[in-house]
């Protein structure tokens, strides 16, 4: 008899009195076969302890039943509780999971998409880099590849999408501090982009309320909109001088631009940081300046990381469902491989604000 270890289905069938052709149909879960013979195949592949070659069953079915992700950065809390989400329903649905690390790179997203599709994922969820430049995510969709997109969108790509209402949620954050009386409130955000202009240009417009396409924007030009929209709403003015613009994704960035917030003439009494990064780099400034808060200065931050709940005073943030958006994303691409042909879906989920002890009343 052959050792448990090393059964093949060759072992498989002889003990079960099939055919080769018939184990391989059932232990690879395709074709049809009788009811009787696949709990003949069934019992002789749990006495001979076989386990299947998940390679050679892909080349037969096309399928791997293996999910693959592209995130943007797997160090940063986000994309470690996405990924958790992702993880429990794969796992609950039979599938593994691939997971790459783009770096907010385009060059190494497209690196990791064509690592994974040679993998022969089934499917693929992608945090994309760059929401206009993605000829590479277009290709992937013409070729039949089941995708969804998380966190953002790319122009003109008709697949299906889940990310948080940022909008929303910062408009709610902001007024929050609106209703405690603040007046100047400040906003701490990565907006990198080529065009040294665009900021300018996006504040002339979205203040006097023309309409912006707001979709395809980066979740940080979409906290800035919502940002705006309070101000509005609420019949404030917008000092473009609150505005800083840390122009890349790092607490490094952040921290270097906020001394010259809190030392102008006319600093803000609150200030509203957009992700974990900003927030990271704006807690290290502000500890630096000796600024205590919220006595000095209300804050609020956009994502819930550990140490605000551990500070003291603890920090009112604005929490992101992470979890639930890494499981949703999943299972939309669990009905996509299955064949589901439903029209694009995109799904915005409402964040919590969390109110600690970071926001005074003036």
């Amino acid at each position: 008899m052959a050792s448990k270890s090393k059964a093949t289905i060759t072992d498989v069938a002889r003990a079960a009195g099939v055919s080769t052709a018939t184990a391989g149909r059932v232990l690879g879960g395709y074709g049809y076969t009788s009811e009787e013979k696949k709990e003949q195949v069934l019992k002789a592949a749990q006495h001979l302890g076989y386990r299947p070659n998940a390679l050679a069953r892909g080349l037969i079915t096309g399928k791997t039943r293996t999910l693959g992700v592209v995130a943007g950065d797997i160090q940063n809390p986000f994309y470690a509780s996405v990924l958790r989400g992702i993880s429990n329903v794969a796992e609950a649905n039979g599938f593994g999971l691939l997971i790459t690390n783009s770096d907010e790179a385009q060059q190494k997203e497209v690196h990791s998409v064509e690592l994974l599709a040679q993998k022969q994922v089934d499917g693929l969820i992608v945090t994309p880099s760059d929401t206009r430049k993605a000829r590479h995510l277009h290709n992937l969709r013409a070729m039949g590849m089941p995708l969804v997109l998380i966190d953002r969108t790319v122009a003109g790509l008709q697949v299906d999408r889940v990310a948080t209402d940022n909008i929303a949620a910062a408009e709610h954050a902001v007024r929050h501090l609106i209703a405690a009386g603040h007046r100047r409130i400040g906003i701490v955000a990565e907006l990198a982009d080529e065009e040294s202009a665009r900021l300018d240009m996006f504040l002339a417009r979205a203040v006097v309320g023309d309409p912006i396409e707001s979709e395809t924007l980066y979740p940080s030009w979409q906290r800035l909109l919502g940002y705006i929209r309070a101000h509005r709403i609420e019949g404030l003015p917008v000092d473009p001088r609150l505005t800083l613009r840390a122009g890349s994704y790092s607490a490094a960035a952040a921290q270097s631009i906020v001394p010259r917030l809190m030392t102008a003439p006319d600093p803000p009494t609150a200030l509203f940081t957009t992700d974990g990064t900003m927030s990271e780099g704006a807690m290290r400034a502000l500890s630096e300046l000796r600024v205590s808060i919220p006595q000095d200065l209300s804050l609020v931050c956009f994502d819930d990381l550990d140490w605000m709940s551990f500070h003291r005073p603890g920090i009112t943030t604005v929490a992101q469902p992470r979890l639930a958006m890494g499981e949703a994303a999943a299972r939309m691409l669990l009905e996509r491989i299955r064949g589901e042909d439903y029209p694009p879906r995109t799904v915005l989920m409402p964040a919590e604000l969390i109110e600690r002890g970071s926001v005074s009343r003036l």
